[in-house]
């Protein structure tokens, strides 16, 4: 599926909801003696480069990547 835009803005979006949500003490809880965990946030942030990387890409601003091309005969 190809991503638009506006469908990696959409994503970014609920991301950053989601590192806030986790942020403010949501991220685990317990149940009698057993400790659940709702999200990893370093999975979070580690996908929310990820999608902002792709939004620089999309909208055609590369971050500090280069490419070099050697012609040869």
């Amino acid at each position: 599926m190809a991503r638009t835009i506006t469908t990696v803005q959409m994503r970014l979006e609920l991301y950053y909801e989601a590192e806030r949500r986790i942020l403010s003490g949501a991220q685990s809880y317990t149940i009698g003696n057993r400790q659940l965990t709702r999200a990893n946030l370093a999975e979070i942030r580690k996908t929310i480069n990820e999608l902002e990387d792709e939004l620089e890409i999309l909208a055609g601003k590369s971050r500090g990547v280069s490419r070099r091309v050697v012609f040869m005969d």
